[in-house]
């Protein structure tokens, strides 16, 4: 079993089981794993701790038996193992900015949240630690030609934006035409919600229109992580993959006008594995890469 199926099962398992009490060791060993492998697999790949994910599903759980009168606040602390009532009503309160008692005397309804998908990406142990799969590598020069256009993460629905773009530029390229297709993530200004997207083909692949773009990508010294899904998705595990990575491997991040890279094989195939290049700084071990 795949170490994602492997957290994909868990995470039904806890949904399943929230009225028993659930612990590292108990829900380990239902996958015949160490405590400690499956608790640094599960931190690495859902960026919380399994406690911290239990008492959020429990949280979850709590919303639909509030709504049952039939049921006292203190019969629901107990049933989804909360310990005390006292306990039930400060995490809720921490969760929801609200009291349990307070939702309920205002019958207001706060939605429930599916089980949360898990982003497959491949992972290594290093000394102990589990860190998404990652290759030093130099990004090699390249010139594309393709759409470029702002995006401010603050005034508009900057995802549909560049999926939107994507399928212009798409659009435009014969289906017997194979190649690489890159996006480029740039000038993020420090404080800043406004950043520059570049989505395009090798120059070679050249495509007349007047709103197509050709650009230079210089030689950068990268790490590379391969991802399964769309970016837009899982950033937030990215950023969370990434810091890992520099604490672990103890590398540096480099100041780059260019943010990352996400490189697929197959310009009409964007719903496939791709490459992510993260700009690092070269220090004197990797000056042979």
């Amino acid at each position: 079993m795949e170490h994602y199926e492997v957290i994909e099962k868990a995470l039904l398992y806890i949904d399943n089981n929230l009225e028993e009490s659930l612990t590292l060791d108990s829900v380990a060993s239902r996958f015949n794993l160490s405590k400690y492998y499956f608790h640094r697999l599960f931190s690495a790949m859902m960026s919380c701790s399994l406690n911290q994910y239990i008492l959020s599903r429990r949280l979850n759980a709590s919303l639909k038996l509030i709504q049952n009168e039939n049921l006292s606040l203190t019969d629901i602390a107990y049933q989804l193992n909360f310990g005390t009532p006292s306990s039930f009503t400060r995490a809720f309160k921490r969760q929801y900015g609200i009291s349990p008692s307070m939702l309920r005397e205002k019958n207001e309804v706060i939605p429930l949240t599916p089980i949360p998908s898990v982003v497959k990406r491949s992972i290594k142990n290093i000394n102990g630690d589990i860190v998404a799969d990652f290759t030093l590598k130099e990004f090699e020069t390249v010139r594309l030609c393709g759409i470029a256009f702002e995006v401010d993460l603050a005034t508009e629905d900057y995802k549909a934006k560049i999926r939107s773009h994507s399928k212009k530029l798409l659009n435009n390229i014969d289906k017997d035409i194979t190649g690489s297709c890159y996006v480029v993530y740039s000038n993020c200004q420090p404080n800043s919600t406004r950043f520059k997207v570049l989505f395009g083909i090798p120059y070679d692949i050249q495509i007349e229109k007047p709103y197509y773009f050709t650009v230079d990508v210089p030689q950068i010294f990268c790490a590379r992580f391969k991802y399964f899904g769309d970016l837009l998705d899982i950033g937030n595990v990215l950023i969370t993959d990434f810091a890992r990575f520099l604490k672990i491997s103890k590398q540096e991040s480099e100041n780059s006008d260019i943010e990352l890279i996400q490189a697929f094989e197959d310009i009409h195939n964007l719903d496939s594995a791709y490459h992510i290049y993260v700009p690092i700084k070269k220090q004197p071990i990797d000056l042979d890469c």
